[in-house]
């Protein structure tokens, strides 16, 4: 019982659930949002960069360059930059004639062989008479071209000045840097998740409590919902203890009305009662024993009454196992026969009162004894759930080695004050008020023929968790 009282259900329908859930898909858009904002300032800002060097790169070149006087290219370019020295690195420069007159052709140490311009149509020239384009570099690298044409003298010949940046390592540069950002975003979402999920269950905790709680008080093992709780949960708490007080308000106020009319009426049927024997004769006796079923029925309907007060009331709850056990200690001092007790499993607890189950279990006790022979066995186990009800139950079976109840005859034996065999004591009384005990509290009482040989009593009744 304390491992399912402790046990969480966590799925769909679970607060914490749904609660996680939320800040988790939350999370999870807020990192994305974030990390896809950062990677794209990052690589427009390096773009940016790698744009503004290579056209700073150009103007170096293009104020490195001039022209001879016998009409040739001459310059020694110094960009600043290794990779410009380094062989099909990616990086590179070259300056070449356009008009006619001018000769000659300069190219950075990088550039071992030609790469092609694309012609003017496919990439124009803009209002600054440049053009940029991406190209295929001499390793197979992807290089972006930033391209001018510049008249170098007074007889307006033109050069055209290009400057190549490696743009797959630029590409390689934001990947990497990407995958750090998802790797930390990562690493940092799931530790936020954990921790926010911690703190979601540690702040839910005093639920559980109050769920222990009532089912503490449910399982009659407390009266109330003891314990401090916080603000928030505290006014539940304490509407949770006016509710159960006031439900035992109740139950013990219609048990006091109980009593009340049970001793209001015991007089005047005691009066009419011994007025009908002192009277005799026919009419004398038919006044008693009116008067008697009056004084029968009064009691029946009244135990009713109490029963249907305390059946569905959270307060009454019985534990079955030390009951039985008090039973049979009470018959084993009273030195009659033994009993032999197989206890339940697992702890069942009645979702009634306990005088109500001792009168119960010790009428069919009381029975079993008077027509045993030697033996009386009482035993209780749990019952499977029915398919599609909610309750659980469990049964209690009493049975001897006496003669048994012939089947025909068991409902007739049922019926109150009905006695199958007028040789032994009694009333009559046992089993009809077992019956109307267990109809009370919704149960059942089957009799059936015990493997003992004698009668077998099992009592239905419903238990909590």
């Amino acid at each position: 019982m304390a491992a399912r009282s402790l046990g969480m259900r966590f799925g769909p329908r679970s607060l914490a659930f749904r609660v996680i859930a939320f800040s988790t898909g939350w999370a999870i858009l807020a990192l994305i949002v974030i990390s896809t904002v950062i990677s794209t300032l990052y690589r427009q800002a390096s773009e940016r960069g790698f744009d503004s060097l290579v056209s700073a790169h150009l103007f170096n070149l293009i104020g490195s360059v001039s022209v001879s006087e016998t009409g040739a290219l001459t310059g020694t370019p110094n960009l600043g930059d290794l990779r410009f020295s380094e062989p099909n690195s990616g990086w590179y420069w070259a300056v070449e004639p356009v008009s006619e007159g001018l000769t000659g052709e300069l190219r950075s140490l990088s550039m071992t062989e030609a790469i092609p311009s694309p012609p003017v149509s496919e990439a124009p020239f803009d209002a600054d008479f440049r053009r940029s384009y991406l190209t295929d570099g001499l390793a197979g690298e992807d290089i972006a071209v930033l391209e001018s044409e510049i008249a170098l003298d007074a007889q307006n010949r033109v050069a055209r000045f290009r400057v190549m940046g490696n743009r797959t390592d630029l590409e390689a540069e934001i990947s990497g840097f990407e995958r750090r950002l998802f790797t930390y975003l990562s690493v940092f979402g799931l530790g936020m998740i954990a921790i926010n999920a911690v703190a979601i269950l540690l702040g839910l905790r005093p639920l559980s409590r109050v769920r222990n709680a009532l089912a503490m008080v449910r399982e009659g093992q407390a009266q109330r919902l003891d314990g401090r709780f916080p603000a928030e949960i505290e006014p539940l708490a304490n509407e949770t203890n006016a509710l159960i007080e006031n439900n035992r308000r109740i139950v013990e106020r219609s048990r006091t009305q109980v009593g009340n009319l049970a001793h209001s009426l015991k007089t005047p049927l005691a009066v009419l009662i011994n007025e009908g024997r002192a009277l005799g004769g026919a009419r004398g006796g038919l006044i008693s024993d009116q008067a008697a079923a009056m004084r029968e029925q009064v009691d029946h309907y009244l135990k009713r009454a109490r029963v249907a007060a305390q059946r569905d009331s959270v307060v009454y709850r019985t534990p079955v196992t030390p009951l039985l056990e008090r039973l049979v200690r009470v018959i084993e001092k009273l030195g009659r026969m033994k009993v032999s007790l197989t206890p339940p499993t697992s702890e069942i607890v009645f979702a009634g009162e306990r005088e109500d189950l001792e009168e119960i279990v010790g009428n069919l006790l009381e029975n079993a004894m008077k027509w045993a022979k030697s033996q009386v066995a009482l035993s209780a186990r749990e019952l499977p759930a029915a398919a599609g009800e909610a309750q659980t139950r469990f049964a209690i079976v009493i049975e001897d080695d006496g003669p048994g109840i012939p089947e025909d005859r068991a409902r007739e034996a049922l019926q109150r004050g009905r006695r199958l065999d007028e040789t032994k004591p009694g009333t009559g009384l046992g089993l009809a008020i077992v019956s109307e005990l267990v109809n009370e509290y919704g149960g059942r009482l089957l009799l059936e023929r015990s493997e003992l040989g004698g009668l077998r009593a099992v009592v239905e009744l419903r238990s909590v968790q």
